[in-house]
C-alpha cells in the first residue's frame, strides 16, 4: 500500500491500460498526474478517480510525439512540487510501416513517442527515486518485442528497445530501491486495436488468446513489486515467453510473410 504521500505519473491515461494502471493505483492510495493528449478526457478521468478513490488527481496535456514534450511535462511537475514515485510510460500507437509509409516526419513521430519520449522521463524522473530511496517504473512494451514477425518493421522493434531499456535500467537502479519493469502484454481488449484499425483482425483470431485490461495491469503491478526486470503478463503469455527467447525454438515462433 502506497503512503498518502506518493504520486504516480501515468501517460497515455485516459483510455486502455493507462486508465486502467490510474484507477488501480489509485485503488492503492497513490495521488495521480494524468498525462495524455485530449484535456477534456483528462479533467473527465481526474474529476472520476479523485471522486471514486478519494486521491489527488492533476493532470497535465502532453504529446509526447513532440520533442519537447517530455521536458515540458518534467517542469510543470516541478513548479507544482509534484514529486513523483512511481512512473508508468504507456501512451503508444500501432505506427506506420517502416517501408511503406513515406512520411518521414511520422516515422520521426513514431520514434519520439515509443522510445525517445520513454528515455527521457526516465532520465528525468529516476534520479530523484534514487536519491530517495524509493521509485517504481514500468515502460509498456508488448510481446511483440520478444518475437521478430514480418510486418510494419516498427512497432515490434521499438516495443524491443523498450525491454532492452528497462533490463538495463533496473540492473543500475535497482539497489537504490528503484524497480524498473518492462510489462509485456500479449493481446489485450482495450480500444487500442479500433484506433489502429485493427478489428478485422481481432475479430478474426479466437476469444481465448485475450486477455482484459484489468488482468494486465494486475500483473504489471504486482510484477514492479517483485522486481520483475521483464513480464509477459497473461498465463499464455508467460507459457510461450520462454520458448519465444530460446535459440533451440524461436526460429518456430517467427512469423513470415513467406516472401
Amino acid at each position: 500500500m502506497a503512503t498518502d504521500t506518493r504520486t504516480a505519473l501515468i501517460t497515455g491515461a485516459t483510455a486502455g491500460l493507462g486508465k486502467e494502471f490510474a484507477r488501480q493505483l489509485a485503488g492503492k492510495g497513490y495521488n495521480l498526474v494524468l498525462v495524455a493528449r485530449n484535456q477534456e478526457a483528462l479533467a473527465s478521468t481526474a474529476e472520476s478517480l479523485a471522486g471514486e478513490f478519494g486521491v489527488d488527481a492533476q493532470w497535465i496535456a502532453a504529446n509526447l510525439s513532440d520533442p519537447a514534450a517530455p521536458r515540458a511535462l518534467y517542469d510543470e511537475a516541478q513548479a507544482r512540487g509534484i514529486q513523483v514515485d512511481y512512473l508508468v510510460n504507456n501512451a503508444g500507437i500501432a505506427g506506420p510501416n517502416l517501408l511503406e509509409d513515406t512520411d518521414w516526419a511520422e516515422q520521426q513521430a513514431f520514434f519520439q513517442l515509443m522510445m525517445l519520449s520513454i528515455a527521457e522521463l526516465c532520465h528525468l524522473f529516476i534520479p530523484s527515486m534514487q536519491e530517495r530511496g524509493f521509485g517504481r517504473v514500468i515502460n509498456v512494451a508488448s510481446v511483440a518485442g520478444r518475437i521478430s514477425r514480418a510486418g510494419g518493421c516498427n512497432y515490434g522493434p521499438s516495443k524491443a528497445w523498450v525491454i532492452a531499456l528497462s533490463e538495463e535500467l533496473a540492473l543500475t537502479v535497482g539497489k537504490d530501491g528503484v524497480n524498473v519493469s518492462a510489462l509485456c502484454p500479449g493481446y489485450t481488449h482495450t480500444e487500442f486495436h479500433e484506433r489502429a484499425g485493427l478489428m478485422d483482425m481481432k475479430n478474426s483470431m479466437p476469444g481465448w488468446m485475450w486477455y482484459d485490461a484489468e488482468t494486465v495491469v494486475r500483473d504489471g503491478i504486482a510484477a514492479a513489486e517483485r522486481g520483475k526486470r521483464v513480464y509477459a503478463s497473461g498465463r499464455l503469455y508467460r507459457l510461450l515467453d520462454p520458448f519465444f527467447q530460446s535459440v533451440w525454438t524461436r526460429r518456430l515462433f517467427s512469423v513470415s510473410d513467406g516472401r
